[in-house]
C-alpha cells in the first residue's frame, strides 16, 4: 500500500514530462482516490519541480526555466528552423529589437544582409553576435546584468526602451498558453518584455513546441495581444486552432529536414 502513491505520482510525472496538464478532478477519478489525494501529488512534484500548481490541477515546468547560458546550445536546429521563418518578417531598414531568448540569439545568423538593420538588445550573448555582423547596426541598452536571464532588465534598461519606436519586437517567451497567456519566469523580466511589446509596432513570439501549454509566474500579455507567433511544424493542432482564434497569427515553420 505505501507504494501505490509513489506508483501514482510516476504515472502523474510523465505525463506531465510529455507536456499534459493535469487535472484533479480527472485524476482522482482514474486512480479512485479523492482529489485531496491528488493535491498532494501535485504539491510533491511541485516541491520536485516537476510541474507548477494552477487552480484545479497542474501545468508542466516550461523548458525556459533554466538560465540563458544553458539553453543557447539546446535544440539548436529546431531553433534555427524557426529563426529562418522570423528573418523573413523583417523589412528593409527597420529597427529590430531582439529580446535575450535562445531562439532570438539564433535569428541574428539568419538576418539578411541587404536590410539596412538596426538591430537593438538587452542581451549579452545577442549584441556580442551582432557586432561580428558588419552590416547591422548595433544598439546595446545598458544596465545590470541579470545571469539568468541573459541580459539587463532592470529600470534603466526599460526606460531605455521606452524611449524608441521599434519596428519589429522579437520577444522572448519562456511559457505560451492561451488561459495564462504569453509569460515570463521573472518579475523584472516580464516588466521589460511588457515594455517591449508596447514600443514595438510589430511583435513576434517564436516558440519551440515544448513551451506550448505550459505557464510561467508573470504574464507579459495574452497571446491576442502578439502580432504573430512562429511554430514548429508539430505544434499540436489543438494549440494553434487555440492561438488562431485569439486573433493572433500563426505561421508554421517547414519540418526538420
Amino acid at each position: 500500500m505505501n507504494d501505490l502513491p509513489l506508483a501514482r505520482r510516476d504515472v502523474i510525472a510523465s505525463r506531465l514530462a510529455a507536456g499534459l496538464p493535469a487535472s484533479s478532478a480527472a485524476l482522482a477519478l482514474e486512480f479512485g482516490v479523492s482529489e485531496d489525494a491528488i493535491r498532494r501529488d501535485l504539491r510533491a512534484l511541485a516541491a520536485d519541480g516537476l510541474c507548477r500548481r494552477v487552480y484545479g490541477g497542474a501545468l508542466p515546468v516550461s523548458p525556459a526555466s533554466t538560465p540563458m547560458v544553458t539553453r543557447i546550445d539546446e535544440a539548436r536546429e529546431r531553433k534555427d528552423v524557426l529563426a529562418r521563418v522570423g528573418a523573413t518578417l523583417v523589412e528593409p531598414g527597420e529597427l529590430v529589437f531582439l529580446d535575450s531568448g535562445s531562439t532570438n540569439l539564433a535569428l541574428v545568423r539568419f538576418l539578411p544582409a541587404d536590410h539596412d538593420l538596426t538591430v537593438a538588445t538587452n542581451s549579452v550573448a545577442i549584441a556580442a553576435e551582432v557586432v561580428k555582423r558588419k552590416d547591422l547596426q548595433l544598439i546595446v541598452l545598458g544596465g545590470l546584468v541579470d545571469a539568468h536571464v541573459g541580459g539587463c532588465v532592470d529600470a534603466n534598461a526599460v526606460a531605455r526602451l521606452a524611449e524608441m519606436n521599434i519596428d519589429t519586437g522579437f520577444i522572448g517567451a519562456c511559457a505560451v498558453s492561451v488561459p495564462a497567456g504569453v509569460c515570463a519566469f521573472h518579475l523584472a523580466d516580464a516588466t521589460f518584455k511588457r515594455a517591449l511589446r508596447a514600443a514595438s509596432r510589430n511583435t513576434v513570439v517564436m516558440a519551440t513546441t515544448d513551451k506550448l501549454g505550459t505557464r510561467a509566474p508573470h504574464r507579459i500579455a495574452a497571446v491576442g495581444d502578439i502580432h504573430r507567433f512562429i511554430l514548429e511544424s508539430d505544434a499540436p493542432d489543438g494549440d494553434v486552432n487555440a492561438l488562431v482564434q485569439t486573433g493572433t497569427a500563426v505561421i508554421r515553420a517547414a519540418p526538420l529536414s
